[in-house]
């Protein structure tokens, strides 16, 4: 089962994955073990990973921010990217998923690069702050609890260094975000959200039909 932007059209989908996808072997079958678990659709799509690899090597990222880890991806394609004296924070609350995490951080050779931290993401990204870490990360992505994205952002803005990058998962809510009818909270959590961002000066931010909507903003000098 392959994870997809939501709003791509199969046929795109497929030529994306022909003509653009460069995965290395132990992503793919963490992809595929992922997507069997009741929760597969957490993970993020493969063109999207693609994505952040360029940023990440864009930025020459050193440190980064994995906030929502579920089963590892996310963060592995974080650490590929990094130098082997770079580091990943991972955040999560699941020792069931990030267990999986563990096991192909492991095989790749990576688990040195990545310190996860199983505590609520909030309490974490606050421990780092307190610890001296406020502009020391160069690139941050937020897919954790939806309710929590304006906090997480405000943190991860303190965290990320000037000329850094935030990257929001899910900013288009499998479309809902357009439909009048539709006011559950997580709705008009990321239709206020992403008003916010949009506004946002002390970033320069774009929005791209990637996964279920992928929103990077760079934090202005």
């Amino acid at each position: 089962m392959t994870q997809q932007s939501v709003f791509l059209p199969p046929d795109i989908h497929r030529y994306i994955l022909d003509n653009s996808l460069r995965e290395p072997p132990i992503l793919t079958r963490l992809r595929d073990e992922t997507a069997k678990l009741t929760h597969g659709h957490y993970q993020i799509a493969p063109e999207e990973g693609q994505l952040l690899t360029l940023v990440l090597e864009l930025l020459r990222a050193r440190r980064t921010l994995d906030i929502g880890t579920f089963t590892g991806y996310s963060a592995m394609i974080a650490a590929l990217a990094i130098p082997p004296e770079g580091k990943v924070v991972a955040c999560d609350v699941s020792v069931e998923w990030t267990d999986v995490a563990r096991r192909y951080w492991e095989e790749a050779g990576v688990a040195d690069r990545i310190d996860l931290r199983l505590a609520p993401a909030s309490d974490t990204l606050a421990a780092l702050v307190g610890e001296g870490a406020a502009g020391s990360f160069d690139f941050a992505l937020i897919d954790a609890d939806k309710e929590l994205y304006p906090s997480y952002y405000e943190q991860a803005l303190t965290l990320v260094r000037p000329g850094g990058v935030i990257a929001i998962d899910n900013t288009l809510w499998r479309g809902t975000v357009v439909d009048p009818a539709a006011t559950k909270p997580k709705t008009e959590t990321f239709r206020s959200f992403n008003a916010f961002v949009h506004a946002d000066e002390r970033v320069t931010q774009v929005m791209l039909p990637l996964g279920d909507g992928l929103t990077l903003a760079r934090k202005r000098p």
